[in-house]
């Protein structure tokens, strides 16, 4: 996608996360920091810090077994810094692990979906790991564009499905998973 329709696109999909419910009560959520043409979700993150919504950022814990961990941040421009692969994670020097257990409300990044939920990652794991270890009923809403979204993909028993997709012109949400409002 060209950087304009992936601006426009993600913009979209931002209003689409807003008008959620889980998104809008939520007190404390998990998000990314957008890398390289990942749906931008910046200005979601900055209204969020703004309404005073814990905000945790992921970042990798390389000691062995390398490890998804998350951190509050409370300034996104302040708090992050660019690992040497650019992508943005809490500062080494402030951060602190958070407790996975008491977010109310995830928002998942991928390289591909599926209409039942299930999600391609980078091929690390991290994200599933972290999905594993989440409170029972825990929203998790990936963010993908349209061009991301295929009928099926193949199911590792490892995978943790989503309960919800949203891309810039719909919200696929899996009837048998949490209620997003």
């Amino acid at each position: 996608m060209p950087a304009a329709a992936r601006a426009a696109a993600s913009a979209e999909i931002r209003s689409r996360l807003r008008d959620l419910d889980a998104i809008r009560h939520a007190r404390a959520l998990l998000a990314y920091a957008s890398f390289g043409s990942e749906v931008q979700l910046d200005p979601l993150l900055r209204d969020a810090i703004e309404r005073t919504v814990g905000v945790f950022l992921p970042w990798i814990e390389r000691f062995s077994p390398p490890d998804l961990q998350m951190s509050r941040v409370k300034d996104l421009d302040r708090d992050l810094t660019p690992t040497s692969m650019g992508i943005r994670e809490p500062d080494p020097r402030s951060r602190r692990p958070g407790r996975v257990d008491r977010l109310d409300v995830v928002i998942a990044p991928g390289v591909a979906f599926d209409l039942s939920g299930q999600r391609v990652g980078y091929g690390a794991g991290f994200y599933d790991r972290l999905l594993s270890r989440l409170r029972p009923g825990t929203p998790v809403i990936a963010v993908a564009f349209d061009v991301q979204v295929v009928d099926a993909l193949p199911v590792e028993h490892h995978d943790v499905p989503v309960d919800a997709v949203v891309t810039e012109t719909r919200t696929i949400v899996d009837p048998g998973r949490a209620a997003l409002g």
